[in-house]
Order: structure tokens, then C-alpha cells, then sequence
């Protein structure tokens, strides 16, 4: 397994999507998983550094957005990403 951070310096801010509640925002700060789950987050429209918002949950699946696009995730791609939350505005 390969550990692919945005910043090279873990934080203890990181939460799982998978805990985030309907309605929060947050940054793709890194992804407990290989290259391959990387690459089909990428052409998911859900890079590393991206921006999202919780729309639904369904059990630990989430359906997220960001920008345009909305995609649904299941529960085991949910816990690999590690989010770090965004300051509500």
C-alpha cells in the first residue's frame, strides 16, 4: 500500500470522509490506498488537494460534490480518503 499525502507532514486534524456529516466541507489532504485508487479518484474529478462537500450518506457511503460534479463513494473508498475539514464560511 502506498501513502499519498498532499503535504508531507501528517497532521491530527485528518478525519476519514466517511465520519464527515452531511453538509461539511472539506480538502482531500491524503489517500491510504495505492496508485491505482488514486488514478480512479483523478478521473473521478477528486484529486488530492480537491474541495468537497458532503451531500448524503448512505450507511458509511457518502455522496460528495465538487464543483459541478457529484459522485457517490462506498464505504471503502470512503474510510481510505483523509480529509482535512474547511472552516465553515
Amino acid at each position: 500500500m502506498v501513502l499519498l499525502m498532499v503535504e508531507r507532514e501528517c497532521d491530527n486534524q485528518s478525519i476519514s470522509l466517511a465520519s464527515l456529516p452531511v453538509g461539511a466541507r472539506a480538502r482531500i489532504k491524503r489517500v491510504e490506498g495505492g496508485r491505482q485508487l488514486l488514478r480512479r479518484l483523478i478521473s473521478l474529478g477528486l484529486p488530492l488537494g480537491a474541495e468537497i462537500s458532503v451531500l448524503q450518506q448512505r450507511g458509511r457511503g457518502v455522496v460528495v460534490a465538487n464543483g459541478g460534479i457529484r459522485v457517490a463513494l462506498g464505504s471503502g473508498i470512503a474510510d481510505k480518503l483523509m480529509m482535512a475539514p474547511l472552516d465553515a464560511d
